[in-house]
């Protein structure tokens, strides 16, 4: 059984070398919400390496009833590092295994999902002129009123995520939906997955839902949205998937990093 890896790419996100077009949106309205949330995914960006959080992993395999048959547990100390070099930018997620909670290996790998916190990426300059915006009416939570704005990739653009299967990595046309507060601009909530199913490399479906919440440091004070629930389900042609990562303990620190070339 080949081990499936379903990832965004967020180890090869480059900024600042490419020139990027403003999104597609219909109307001047849903154009402002998309500049709204632009402005708030790069300047989120800008600090997304000074919070660190617990991460809790569940990979589940299911059976044709939708129950469990396989699980696994693992738990972690997750952060997105923010790294430059040449004047390019470039996005690394990393986990360190939390050794306060020993997991037992499983003999068959189940499904690898990494990267799927950072799907608000489909609205960042880079990625966005790739994708049809559409606007899908409005939903008030909690006393706030949210724009739900449809997004469509458009095939051959570029794409944050991809399939990985035997050592190749396939592009990922995603569709999906995404709450937005529209006064803010900030990111609630965002759905997406693929319309279609890619037979050949055995990809039937695909779907996720991130869930963000806010989180307040105090110093500075300042509130980010920041992921807290993150659920992928996977359906190949002979496997059914299940993972399920929950985000929490959010902690913020300073990093600074200084670059040397060693003399010859």
């Amino acid at each position: 059984m080949r081990n499936l890896k379903i990832a965004f790419l967020i180890g090869f996100i480059v900024f600042g070398a490419i020139a990027t077009r403003p999104a597609r949106a219909a109307d001047d309205a849903l154009g402002e919400l998309l500049h709204r949330t632009s402005a708030q995914v790069s300047s989120y960006l800008e600090r997304i390496s000074e919070v660190s959080s617990s991460e809790r992993v569940v990979q589940e395999k299911l059976g044709d009833n939708g129950k469990t048959i396989e699980k696994e547990e693992s738990g972690f100390n997750y952060l997105i590092l923010l790294s430059s070099a040449t004047g390019e930018i470039s996005l690394v997620e990393s986990r360190l295994a939390d050794q306060d909670k020993p997991t037992k290996k499983l003999q068959r790998p189940l499904l690898v999902s990494n990267g799927f916190a950072t799907l608000f990426l489909v609205f960042h300059p880079f990625y966005a002129a790739g994708f049809n915006f559409t606007d899908a009416g409005q939903e008030t939570i909690d006393g706030r009123t949210l724009g739900k704005i449809h997004f469509e990739h458009i095939p051959g653009t570029r794409t944050p995520a991809a399939l990985a299967v035997g050592g190749r990595e396939f592009p990922l046309d995603l569709t999906g939906t995404a709450w937005i507060d529209v006064e803010t601009g900030v990111i609630t909530r965002i759905t997406g997955g693929i319309a279609t199913g890619m037979e050949d490399v055995g990809l039937r479906s695909m779907r996720s839902d991130v869930v963000y919440k806010p989180v307040t440091f105090h110093n500075p004070v300042a509130t980010y949205w920041l992921p807290s629930d993150v659920t992928i389900e996977v359906v190949t042609k002979h496997q059914h998937w299940r993972n399920t990562h929950t985000f929490s303990d959010y902690k913020q620190f300073s990093v600074s990093t200084k670059e040397t070339q060693a003399r010859k």
